[in-house]
């Protein structure tokens, strides 16, 4: 599962290379809160291009495109979605996703090898996120926390966003989707900071989280890894659990041990470095 997302600016194309070679396991280029009114026809094409191998380098990416609605909208959906789709594109990320038509519009005209990323960044989004995860060809939901907390004029804090949170993950699992994929740490600075908040979407269900500088790259990732004594945990779980009848429940060190908390240690093996136990 991808679980670090790299966003670049599209209007910088000497940084797609460097962003695909700094080890996140996606990467997004940006054509919208990145680049400015004035160099959005521009950038489209250099993305396009870069994304079609004609030209420097070219390479394999997600777009985040403009808004539906906003001027731009149209023209990035044209060049990079339908039949004409340049041969990298690994899908599309939709900002401002509030309505499941528009993002079943958009899911229609992608190829069936790409993927597409409702951005949820409102409270209209919040409250329609099921529905928008339902949409056949939706890969995953993603968390636009910045926005999300401008649009209901609160402040970018954990407890005011977690109920946010919270609903994306129940949205994601009921939809039968992969875990949500949480919002930036703007301060690229701050690597305590970006491990905090990528330790915080682990517990709230998430499965990613969106970075906005290289270096956020290995913090987030190490910070998605179970710590060393939750891995010793699981190892000791399940290895206890070979010498009991399969499905029968067993004491290990003073607790119960049952079919979910087996489950749970599965999982936190699966999240180690390479999955490995």
């Amino acid at each position: 599962m991808s679980v670090t997302w790299l966003f670049v600016p599209g209007s910088r194309p000497d940084r797609f290379d460097k962003a695909v070679a700094s080890g996140a396991d996606e990467v997004i280029v940006d054509l919208e809160d990145a680049v400015g009114p004035d160099a959005k026809d521009a950038a489209r094409a250099d993305v396009v291009a870069w994304l079609g191998g004609s030209g420097p380098g070219g390479g394999s990416a997600w777009v985040r495109v403009n808004a539906a609605g906003t001027p731009w909208h149209a023209a990035d959906v044209e060049a990079l979605a339908g039949p004409g789709a340049p041969s990298g594109l690994r899908g599309l990320v939709l900002p401002k996703a509030e309505d499941p038509d528009v993002v079943r519009r958009l899911a229609g005209l992608l190829d069936s090898r790409a993927g597409l990323v409702p951005l949820v960044e409102s409270a209209l989004g919040l409250v329609s996120a099921l529905e928008l995860a339902r949409v056949p060809g939706v890969t995953r939901l993603a968390f636009g926390s910045i926005d999300y907390a401008l649009d209901l004029g609160a402040e970018e804090d954990p407890d005011v966003l977690a109920h946010a949170r919270s609903t994306l993950a129940v949205a994601s699992r009921a939809a039968g989707l992969a875990p949500p994929v949480d919002g930036i740490t703007a301060d690229v600075r701050d690597h305590d900071l970006a491990a905090v908040d990528t330790r915080r979407a682990v517990r709230f269900g998430f499965g990613g989280k969106l970075c906005v500088h290289p270096a956020q790259v290995a913090v987030v990732r190490d910070a998605f890894a179970p710590p060393p004594e939750q891995l010793a945990w699981a190892r000791g779980v399940l290895a206890a659990a070979e010498d009991v009848p399969p499905g029968e429940a067993f004491a290990h060190e003073g607790a119960m041990v049952d079919a979910p908390v087996l489950s749970r240690a599965r999982a936190l093996l699966a999240r180690a470095p390479g999955g490995a136990a």
